[in-house]
């Protein structure tokens, strides 16, 4: 009803297990480590404020290296990412796109199918999908710790003043490690003027619950969460309307993909859109009684443009780090907007400009703001571990892919062309551009799913992969293959040479590939 008025990384307890034998499982949370330092100066070698992936990842590798761990867990193993995000909105994403395929008859009988009655679905039976998958993925993260033997401890970590010391929340204990990371992760941003009751306006902590479907939902924010819910409720019968501050819908996208994706994701579904407005008053409402008032005004000149009243409305505007009362000024740690400093080795810095770095410290994953993705975390934590050890390792963040999971898919590495014609102007090298279509793909065409595109971005001169940018069917899995080459240097030439099975979508990739080095032969 309407009212107007105007990676994830899932980690097994052998992922990253070392060759020697570590001793027994530790059957219980421990108070004190029973694998501390020969000397035994310190409780931990290393100490981890933090549960999510990136916390996780770097407990693992620590453990490889044969390092005593303590995980401060704060009551949130998995994080973000597992109880509140990556994890659960892909099991509504997956329930939901089988109710959208189901639904669409012409393409079913495209395929020879037919099928008979109402397509129907419980909103409950999705909401335990996502929740049940959440906790068995909790589950194995917590095993994995178990098993190679960390030492959980429940409470949230914060930083005492004192070099080497991290304070139990929960029981006020001081333990020592000669080394500690941060990696307390993040929270959903709500603008100011903002009401979050989290029934009829809510983050992604309350949508991912599913509470209700509502028949016409605002989503302020067309980012990344705000897409994938997007794909969720239109598939489940909802209307959405986008609310945008900045002038272009999908701001953060290239802009070439984020103009098939509005065809695509948007045009063909019931959305509708304002982009240039700020959702400067949200009121909740009350499930079937009331609705939720959202007054938008001018991004530029403030002033009121539009009032609508809509069932609900999701804040999708974004998530600042979860820095707060952690005694990082106790340590003389200066933050920006929550944001910790740090060098390329994730060394703690005492402030951005000019900052010195704070010995024994680090910081990882969202809390940093390098880059807010969950496998960028797990690969900070491995690589926080690594200089510990005293292997010297710097993650390359331009290497590191990103992914979109509606239906269908959105995926890349490196900058967007925009940004990518600013770097070669600057650096002085000509920006090459090549690409590979899903129409022409027989994998594709055998789905019924010919929709979409590839872009490679590459240096003439030299034929390096600079970036590449993926719309189509399975393009979240796609740009792996693309997101090594920008890792290991390798050419479009020597990539143009390698054989892609057929048929497969990967030949989009192949096709894409063979168009920069000129070479023919793609399916």
């Amino acid at each position: 009803m309407r009212f107007t008025t105007a990676f994830l990384i899932i980690a097994c307890a052998n992922a990253f297990a070392p060759t020697n034998h570590m001793g027994p499982a530790t059957p219980s949370v421990h108070v004190n480590s029973a694998l501390s330092m020969a000397d035994g100066e310190f409780d931990f070698d290393v100490a981890i404020i933090g549960c999510g992936v990136g916390g996780h990842g770097a407990a693992l590798h620590s453990r490889a290296q044969g390092l005593s761990t303590g995980v401060f867990a704060g009551g949130d193993v998995g994080g973000t990412c597992v109880n509140r995000g990556c994890v659960p909105s892909k099991a509504l994403l997956a329930a939901s796109g089988r109710v959208r395929e189901m639904k669409d008859s012409p393409h079913l009988e495209s395929l020879g199918i037919e099928v008979e009655g109402e397509v129907k679905y419980s909103r409950q039976g999705i909401a335990d999908h996502a929740k049940n998958l959440a906790n068995r993925v909790k589950g194995n993260l917590e095993n994995s710790l178990v098993g190679l033997g960390c030492d959980v401890v429940e409470g949230r970590g914060i930083l005492t003043g004192n070099p080497h010391e991290v304070k139990d929340s929960l029981t006020g204990k001081v333990y020592t490690a000669k080394d500690i990371i941060l990696a307390p992760g993040s929270i959903p941003f709500v603008p100011p003027g903002v009401e979050v009751d989290e029934k009829t306006v809510y983050t992604s902590d309350g949508a991912l619950e599913l509470q209700h479907v509502p028949e016409w939902v605002a989503i302020i924010g067309s980012g990344y969460i705000g897409l994938e819910f997007s794909d969720v409720y239109t598939a489940l019968g909802s209307e959405v309307t986008f609310i945008e501050a900045l002038p272009n819908i999908m701001p953060t996208f290239d802009r070439e993909i984020a103009k098939q994706a509005e065809r695509l994701l948007i045009r063909d579904r019931p959305i509708d859109y304002r982009t240039g407005v700020f959702a400067a008053e949200v009121t909740p409402g009350i499930p079937g009684e009331k609705p939720v008032t959202i007054k938008m005004i001018d991004a530029n000149t403030k002033e009121h443009v539009e009032t609508i009243e809509v069932d609900a409305a999701m804040v999708a505007t974004g998530r600042v780090p979860n820095t707060k009362d952690m005694g990082l000024e106790d340590m003389g740690i200066e933050t920006q907007r929550g944001f910790v400093a740090v060098n390329e080795k994730m060394q703690v810095l005492t402030k951005h400009e000019d900052g010195e770095v704070i010995p024994n410290v680090y910081c990882i994953g969202d809390a940093n703001g390098k880059m807010m993705l969950a496998h960028a975390a797990s690969a900070q934590g491995i690589s926080a571990i690594e200089n510990i050890a005293g292997r010297e390792h710097i993650v390359d963040h331009s290497a590191v892919p990103a992914a979109c999971f509606t239906h269908p898919e959105i995926s890349m590495v490196g900058p967007t062309e925009e940004q990518a014609i600013e770097m070669a102007e600057k650096e002085g090298w000509t920006l090459g551009k090549s690409q590979g279509s899903f129409r022409a793909n027989s994998k594709a065409l055998a789905e019924g799913e010919g929709n979409g595109m590839a872009k490679v971005l590459f240096k003439k001169e030299t034929g390096h992969v600079v970036a590449v940018h993926i719309i189509g069917l399975h393009a979240a899995d796609l740009i792996q293959e693309c997101a090594n080459a920008v890792a290991a240097g390798t050419t479009v030439q020597e990539l143009s040479m390698m054989v892609h099975t057929h048929p497969t979508l990967s030949e989009v990739m192949d096709e894409a590939f063979k168009s920069a080095a000129g070479v023919g032969g793609g399916h």
